[in-house]
This record gives C-alpha cells, sequence and structure tokens, in this order.
C-alpha cells in the first residue's frame, strides 16, 4: 500500500472505531482489512458512508452521515463575490458590533432552515447567543431557543459517550441559567450522569482527540454551576487531564490533534499540530475557567496551561496577524485558517478582560488577529477562510465558510466588545511635559 493509501486507511479506520453501526455482525478485523483494500481502489469514503448511514439510534434520533453533515456545515463557492469595504477595523462597541451583525445576519439566514444537533451547529449557537449580547439584538437568541424547543432540548445519543454529541449542551445550559426552566437541562443532565458512572475504558481515552475538550467540558462545568453538585466538575477535571497527559506536548505547549500525529511531521521537519484542534483547546480554557470557582483545588493548574498555551499562540502569529492551518510551518499553508483563529482571538481577549492575561502584551495580538478576520468577510457577510470538517491541517478555497468558524468569529467579537468597552471607560494616560 501507497504512504498515502495507508494515511487514508488509518483514518477511515479510526471513523470505523467510533461510527461504526454495532448492530451490523461484522468483525472489526474483517472491516479494517476491507478498508485497506478500498483505500487503494478510492473506495474507502462510499463504504465509511454506507456505514455511517444506518447508525444506532436511541430515541429516534441518528448520527449524520459525514458527507451529510459537511455539506450542512458550510461550503466553498467559486465566485463569493467582493470582500466587504463598509467594515472598521477599529475595536470599538460600534464596529464590533457593525462586524458581528453582518457575518450572524449571512449566517442565520442561511443555516437557520437547516439547524441541527451536530457539534458543527453547536459552535454557532454559542456565538449567535454571544452576539446579541454584543450587539442588542434578541433575533439571535431566539433562534437557538427556537431550535432547542423544535429538538426538545435534547442531545444526539446515537454515539454515547462521544463528546460530539455532547456539544449543543453548552447552549442549553446557557439557556437553562436564564431561566432555571428544567427541562431545558434535564436531557443534558441525564446523559452526564450516565456519563459519570461509565468506567472507563483503559485502551482508549475518553477524550482522545483535543477538539473533546471544548465539546464536553464545558458542558460539564455548566452542570456544575447549575446544580452546585461538584461531581461533574472532579469528573470533567479527572478526564481532561488524562487527555492532556497524552496530548499535550510540554515542549511547545500545544496539543497534538490525537495520537496518529505524535511522530507526523510537517513539511520543513516540525511536529504537526492544527490550528482549529488547538483553537478548540484555548476556547475551552475559557469556557471552563469562567464557571470554575476559584477556590476549586485544580483551578491553578488549568489557568497555568492556559497560559503557556497562550504565550506560544501569541509567538507564533502571522505578520497578517492570522494563523495557518498548521501551527509551526506556515509556508505550507497558502491562505490563513480563520476557525482557529477566531477561538484563539476568543479567548485571548476572554483571558485579558479576567485580568489573567498581560493587556500590553496581548492586546496587540487580537488587535491584529481581528483585522485579519475582518479583511475575510464577503460583502454579503460570508466569512470566508474557514478550513471545512477535518482532524488535520489542510488546504481549502478562500470563500469557505463553515457555521463552526463563525461561532468562533462571534465569540471572538463578544469578548473584544467588552475589552474594547473597558478601554473606553478608562481614562486615557497623561501625555508627558517637553
Amino acid at each position: 500500500m501507497t504512504e498515502h493509501g495507508t494515511a487514508k486507511a488509518v483514518r477511515l479506520n479510526d471513523r470505523v472505531n467510533d461510527n461504526v453501526n454495532t448492530n451490523i455482525n461484522i468483525p472489526i478485523n474483517i472491516w479494517r482489512a476491507l478498508l485497506e483494500v478500498a483505500a487503494v481502489l478510492g473506495l474507502a469514503a462510499s463504504i465509511v458512508s454506507a456505514q455511517v448511514a444506518q447508525p444506532k439510534t436511541t430515541e429516534g434520533v441518528a448520527a449524520t452521515p459525514l458527507s451529510e453533515e459537511r455539506a450542512s456545515a458550510g461550503d466553498s463557492p467559486d465566485d463569493p463575490g467582493p470582500i466587504a469595504v463598509d467594515l472598521s477595523p477599529a475595536l470599538t462597541h460600534a464596529a464590533i458590533s457593525k462586524a458581528a451583525q453582518k457575518v450572524a445576519d449571512w449566517q442565520l439566514g442561511r443555516a437557520e432552515p437547516i439547524f441541527s444537533q451536530q457539534w458543527t451547529y453547536a459552535a454557532l449557537y454559542d456565538g449567535l447567543l454571544a452576539a446579541s449580547k454584543t450587539t442588542g439584538d434578541p433575533r439571535y437568541h431566539d433562534a437557538v431557543v427556537k431550535l432547542a424547543t423544535r429538538f426538545d432540548w435534547k442531545l444526539l445519543d446515537a454515539r454515547f459517550p462521544h463528546a460530539d454529541d455532547m456539544a449543543l449542551g453548552q447552549s442549553y445550559m446557557d439557556l437553562y441559567l436564564e431561566t432555571h426552566d428544567p427541562v431545558r437541562m434535564a436531557d443534558v443532565k441525564t446523559i452526564l450522569d450516565r456519563l459519570m458512572v461509565r468506567p472507563d475504558d483503559p485502551e482508549k481515552l475518553l477524550w482522545w482527540w483535543c477538539d473533546a475538550l471544548f465539546m464536553a467540558p464545558p458542558v460539564l462545568a455548566r452542570t456544575f454551576a447549575a446544580t452546585g453538585d461538584r461531581r461533574y466538575l472532579d469528573y470533567m477535571d479527572r478526564e481532561w487531564w488524562q487527555t492532556s497527559a497524552s496530548l499535550y506536548d510540554s515542549a511547545d505547549h500545544l496539543y497534538f490533534r490525537d495520537s496518529r500525529y505524535f511522530t507526523q511531521k510537517e513539511k520543513n521537519g516540525q511536529k504537526i499540530f492544527w490550528s482549529r484542534g488547538n483553537g478548540w483547546v484555548l476556547g475551552a480554557f475559557a469556557k471552563v475557567l469562567e464557571v470554575m470557582p476559584n477556590d476549586y483545588p485544580g483551578r491553578g493548574k488549568y489557568v497555568a496551561q492556559y497560559k503557556q498555551m497562550a504565550d506560544r499562540i501569541a509567538a507564533i502569529q502571522g505578520e497578517d496577524g492570522l494563523w495557518r492551518s498548521g501551527l509551526l510551518d506556515a509556508a505550507a499553508y497558502d491562505l490563513p485558517e480563520v476557525s482557529g483563529t477566531a477561538f484563539f482571538t476568543y479567548s485571548l481577549a476572554w483571558g485579558i478582560n479576567q485580568g489573567l492575561l498581560d493587556r500590553a502584551k496581548f492586546e496587540p495580538v487580537v488587535e491584529r488577529a481581528w483585522v485579519g478576520m475582518l479583511s475575510h468577510i464577503y460583502a454579503d457577510g460570508r466569512l470566508g477562510s474557514i478550513q471545512p470538517i477535518d482532524g488535520q491541517p489542510g488546504k481549502f478555497k478562500p470563500s469557505a465558510s463553515y457555521v463552526y468558524g463563525v461561532g468562533g468569529f462571534l465569540l471572538a467579537a463578544s469578548e473584544l466588545d467588552a475589552l474594547a468597552q473597558d478601554r473606553s471607560r478608562k481614562p486615557p494616560k497623561a501625555r508627558s511635559q517637553r
């Protein structure tokens, strides 16, 4: 088998391990052999698609085939139209709010008819809730409430305990904390209660890919905030640090996406660290720390790793203010990657606002990132240069726009708006006399 075919089979093998329909009585070793053959023949995608298309269902809810998930999450047209020229890079409430509203309006108009419970959309819903706070426009918040009601405030449960299917719980729990309506939390709590009594598998981490830290831990943290039951926080804490022990590189202060990348290298010989994967992690720190009590015994460990990553991310920022898909070999990737950039910007701005990061050092970083992201907004509000669904660095069109990246952008806008308003309240420094 060629190197390309082997790599493809490995990726598909991982998908089968996680998405295989356990109701189909085909031994896994046979599936693996079939996938290796299919990768050589160029047919592996159809095999996996057929397998995923018949998922084990729970309460009538099925996992979405990968091809359908990608198609519903975004697109990459050849002609997206001109870049917007009506946005200001100024860090003011008016300028930030205008950019957030332009992007949110475009995305809401396209996506609301096909809102789903998938992880891709979960990140968008987090951003839409933030956008209502930024802009003062309740439409975005109300759209999330409407979809939650349509889904009866339930999560996907076909792949338990897969973290991706718990990601929607962030929005459910944030909305629960607004009203304390029990129905908003009921299904999330039921699934998390099942999760916490599930024995760990010594052969495989629960959260074996770094993205998972954004998907499930913030839900557990919010359930603690809602109930006061520290078991949710303690469970999250145990599983988080098992994942960190496996995937966090203590020399580079970045996360490998998963164990497949421990020995793989970029073209320039550097380790492969995926931008969006690390964006998920840095964003997760903000999501978890914002509800974790200051006196929680393990909080200092989270803050320490968060600061390490923040320093590293700031140090490798591109000259255009953005980060590439592969963090340590920018020259290998033609375009900047906006979704990773958006989650970095969100988390770094949050850290400044919370007093965890030095404002003098990090404010210029988030300002440059914001200006860079604005340059990828099209006249109609499309946010481009977002890598499609993947698990590794890759290439894509300038027009590529996907809902999770828009969610990250709206989260970034919310924290930058808070930063701008805090700055406007501070008196200007007195000029020195000459």
